[in-house]
């Protein structure tokens, strides 16, 4: 079995963003020459999510919408958290994203669905984060 791994690195300009990174996984999958097997991508840091949906903007807004619903950015004090920095939102946000994907590996491609894509969701943006590319496999 063989085994690459790769980090990417990303800094938004905004606080909360939602970036396409599935053409950035597939080149990591084709410099690793594994054809099967499995690719782990995962958020290192926890204000920051990696998740699979459809690349549709609407879609994107409506996470957005969805996510201040349930843990709102401001008031900051509402927060326990807060205080060293007002980021407590960004950690719920993550929470309800999730951390990692998970993708299989067949024939040299990534086994995603009709629509699915892989995303880097940003809730605490404007500083470098990185993400884990792990793949094994033959």
């Amino acid at each position: 079995m063989k085994s690459h791994r790769k980090e990417l690195w990303f800094e938004t300009t905004t606080r909360r963003a939602y970036l396409n990174i599935t053409s950035q996984v597939e080149a990591e999958l084709r410099a690793s020459g594994i054809r099967e097997g499995l690719v782990l991508v995962n958020a290192m840091h926890i204000t920051a999510s990696v998740f699979i949906n459809d690349d549709e903007s609407g879609l994107h807004g409506d996470f957005e919408r969805w996510l201040e619903k349930l843990a709102p950015e401001k008031p900051y004090a509402q927060y326990a958290h807060n205080g060293y920095e007002d980021n407590a939102d960004a950690h719920l946000k993550r929470q309800v994203m999730g951390r990692e994907v998970v993708v299989a590996i067949t024939e040299g491609r990534l086994d995603l669905g009709s629509w699915e894509q892989i995303f880097y969701g940003e809730f605490d943006g404007k500083r470098r984060k990185r993400v884990l590319v792990k793949i094994i496999g033959e």
